[in-house]
């Protein structure tokens, strides 16, 4: 793996192996960062997004990570420490909060069970992680936690109860964060991607394009959001021509059920 210099700047992306983090990483990367992303299951896809950013000339490692496991945040960050220093560079410049689970389940059908496990992917993990990586992160930093279009008013699918609960609470995080951590000058900012092509319920948006037919028709730009919509504004956020913007939900949907 090559070296960065020690002024290049190191952004980590949760869930790079496919969809938005994969999107977000070769974004990121091709703004001249070197990209840490993570995977918890699929090394082989993590492994790929790597290989991705290598071939377009940017520096890349993957490092687990169970979202859902806050306990292991400690070791993480010292895995991630033993990356920058190798790589000459003590301290990151972003952190993209991306990994998450989605799929719904009607209200009824929701067990304290399948609640918690929402609650700990979705808001603790995300909000955990951002307290243990504090201290690496660089005064004059930034946070991009992806939310979801389904926390604005007007777009109540039913069963996603949990899930927007949830990601309506980072939203929420987000303002306070922005708020709490702006004597480090540090920006702290959410996305709301509307419905994105990803590997979502199982590739559903391949399997049934059918689907995809019907979102388009209700979103006012006419088609389904792609990975990379989603990535080029977070990396925007990341940058410095965002240091204005801190505390913001940026909705990026295409005009998603206007």
């Amino acid at each position: 793996m090559d070296t960065p210099s020690t002024d290049q700047q190191v952004v980590v992306v949760t869930g790079g192996t496919a969809g938005i983090g994969r999107g977000t990483a070769v974004e990121v990367a091709a703004r001249g960062h070197a990209v840490v992303v993570t995977y918890r299951t699929r090394p082989d896809e993590a492994g790929r997004t790597v290989a991705l950013l290598h071939e377009r000339g940017a520096r890349a490692a993957a490092l687990p990570l169970d979202l859902g496991a806050a306990e292991t945040f400690p070791e993480f960050r010292e895995a991630l420490a033993r990356v920058l220093g190798g790589w000459g560079t003590p301290t990151l410049a972003g952190l993209v909060n991306n990994a998450g689970a989605g799929g719904g389940r009607p209200f009824q059908d929701t067990t304290p069970e399948h609640l918690d496990a929402s609650y700990r992917v979705l808001l603790r993990g995300p909000y955990l992680l951002t307290q243990t990586l504090l201290p690496l992160l660089a005064d004059g930093g930034s946070v991009v936690n992806v939310s979801s279009s389904s926390v604005r008013p007007g777009e109540t699918e039913a069963g996603y109860s949990a899930y927007a609960a949830m990601k309506a609470g980072l939203v929420v995080a987000t303002r306070y964060l922005a708020r709490e951590l702006s004597p480090r000058g540090i920006r702290v900012n959410s996305v709301a991607p509307g419905p994105t092509r990803t590997r979502i319920a199982d590739d559903a948006f391949e399997r049934f394009p059918e689907i995809a037919e019907a979102i388009a028709a209700r979103t006012a730009l006419g088609r389904l959001g792609e990975p990379e919509d989603i990535g080029r504004v977070i990396a925007f956020l990341l940058s410095d021509d965002a240091r204005w913007i801190t505390g913001q939900d940026v909705q990026v949907a295409g005009g998603y059920a206007l």
